[in-house]
């Protein structure tokens, strides 16, 4: 069994990195740091194959696809991305494009082509690291909320896609609320409500992921928000959501 994951070296990707190592996964694991993928693939007892790129150059992408596509991968985990929090009208335009690169165009070119290769299989498993975001509008994280419910909806359309077609391919999307991971340092802000662990989160996903479940959603407070979500009128969920972005001066 080969796991492909990318953003691998922190947070919810080591995390994913090491059980499924446990459950005896060889591992391609991605991410722009290629000392800590060293630290990561010397602790675990499978077999690592570390690249080191960055996701927001559009060429990188393809050439992890072309490297591995006749590995007969059988999960992909699309997890690399950041977010960056500020007022829209301030936020800075280069990095949230490379955040569109990274949160969008990679993930996108990446389940295209592996799913292509899955279909014609009729097997894998492909996770999308989204968002409880990816139900939402987010003042003053703006441009991360948008990526986000392209990602989610993007799965949720493929999911129907392969139901229709009885594909024994599964597609799920992660959609977790804030999570310790290192997001906020990227960010530049912190989350005024309690983050998930980031080790629980992702042994919650890849459980459900093999079960088929489509919309992945850890804890129960977070599934009892986006019920909520659903009856709340647009300004009254946008008000909660710019509160709870409540940016935090470092």
């Amino acid at each position: 069994m080969l796991a492909l994951i990318t953003g691998a070296s922190s947070g919810m990707g080591k995390d994913m990195a090491k059980i499924l190592a446990d459950r005896g996964y060889d591992l391609i694991l991605v991410a722009r740091r290629r000392d800590r993928l060293e630290d990561l693939a010397n602790s675990l007892s499978v077999n690592v194959n570390i690249v080191d790129l960055d996701l927001s150059i559009e060429k990188n992408v393809f050439k992890i696809y072309e490297k591995f596509k006749d590995k007969d991968i059988d999960l992909l985990i699309n997890n690399a991305g950041f977010g960056l929090f500020g007022e829209f009208v301030a936020t800075d335009l280069n990095t949230e494009l490379k955040m569109i690169d990274v949160n969008i165009k990679a993930y996108h070119i990446l389940t295209k082509l592996f799913l292509q290769d899955f279909v014609k299989k009729d097997k894998g498993y492909i996770l999308n690291v989204c968002s409880s975001a990816g139900f939402m509008a987010g003042p003053r994280l703006s441009t991360y909320y948008a990526t986000k419910n392209y990602i989610t909806k993007l799965t949720m359309a493929i999911n129907e896609e392969l139901r229709v077609k009885k594909s024994k391919v599964v597609i799920s999307a992660l959609c977790p609320g804030p999570v310790a991971t290192e997001f906020n340092k990227v960010a530049h802000g912190t989350f005024s409500i309690r983050e998930a662990d980031s080790f629980n989160v992702s042994k919650y996903a890849i459980d459900k992921l093999f079960k088929g479940k489509m919309l992945i959603v850890p804890t129960f407070m977070m599934k009892f928000t986006l019920f909520l979500n659903r009856f709340a009128p647009h300004r009254l969920s946008l008000i909660i959501a710019h509160n709870i972005q409540k940016r935090k001066s470092r």
